[in-house]
This record gives structure tokens, C-alpha cells and sequence, in this order.
């Protein structure tokens, strides 16, 4: 065996020293301000806009306080005409219904064919008359309804308006 010497590499000296960390490089720079008076004028102006600022704010308040007022008006007086309107529909429909069966009864104990056209004929002419009535007053209700719906939201734009001019 032959004596081979492995190559170590020769200790290195010692770590060079790094200079110590910079307390911190990215920190703002404090610049001195000097302590100065506020002017009256600059002041005055600073506290009439603080004012205006919190007046504004009252009032916007309390529109909107009456705005809410005035869309739970709406919503109740929107219900009730919304009810009475669904009322009035189930009353034409039960009318209609009971007009249709009683045809029915009639036709049954009808003994001719031209009985039974004569019966038809008659009911759907007052069948007729009804449903026109009925469709009339219907629209005359949903009309109604929208109107007293609009109405108390009318009056509040018109009342803002009125505040803002």
C-alpha cells in the first residue's frame, strides 16, 4: 500500500469581521418642526367648518329618520291596500264560482237542447256585465292602493326639496 496523503485544506484564518449591523437603516429621519402659534384666522375657519360639518350631518340624520318614517308608512299602507285588494279578488272569484255551479244546476235540469242554449246564452251575458264590473273595480282599488303608496313618498321629496332650497 502506498502511503498517499490526503490533501486537507489548510485551516482558514479567522472569519473576517463584519461590521455590526446599522441600527436601522430604513427608519424615518426625525426633522425638528418647529413650535409655532395657529394663526386665529386659520383656526376660526377650522371651527366653522367643524361646525357646518356637524350641522350637515344633523340634518342628514334626520332625513334620513324621516326617509325611514316614511318607507314604514309606505310598507303599512302597501300591506293593507295589498290585503284589500286580495280580498276583493276572492270575492269576485267566489261569486264567479257560485255563478258557474248554479249555471251548472240549471243546465241539468234543462229538458231541451235549446233550454240549454238559452241558459248558456243568458249567463255568459251576465257573465259578462260581471267580469267587466268586476275588472273595474279592481283597477279602481289597485289604482288606489298605488296612489296612497306614492303619495306620503311624494310628499317627503317634496319636502326635502323644500328644506334644501
Amino acid at each position: 500500500m502506498s502511503n498517499v496523503e490526503t490533501a486537507t485544506p489548510p485551516k482558514s484564518k479567522a472569519k473576517a469581521a463584519l461590521p455590526p449591523p446599522v441600527a436601522n437603516v430604513f427608519e424615518m429621519p426625525k426633522f425638528d418642526i418647529p413650535k409655532f402659534e395657529m394663526p386665529t384666522a386659520f383656526r376660526e375657519m377650522a371651527e366653522k367648518g367643524l361646525s357646518m360639518a356637524k350641522d350637515n350631518y344633523e340634518k342628514m340624520k334626520g332625513a334620513a329618520e324621516d326617509a325611514t318614517d316614511v318607507l314604514e308608512e309606505t310598507y303599512a299602507t302597501a300591506s293593507k291596500g295589498c290585503s284589500g285588494y286580495g280580498l276583493k279578488l276572492i270575492e269576485a272569484a267566489r261569486s264567479n264560482s257560485n255563478a258557474t255551479l248554479d249555471l251548472f244546476g240549471e243546465l241539468l235540469t234543462a229538458k231541451s237542447y235549446a233550454e240549454v242554449v238559452e241558459l248558456s246564452t243568458a249567463f255568459m251575458r251576465k257573465q259578462f256585465d260581471t267580469i267587466t264590473a268586476q275588472a273595474k273595480e279592481l283597477t279602481e282599488e289597485a289604482q288606489k292602493v298605488a296612489s296612497d303608496c306614492s303619495e306620503p313618498i311624494k310628499e317627503s321629496f317634496t319636502s326635502a326639496f323644500n328644506k334644501a332650497a
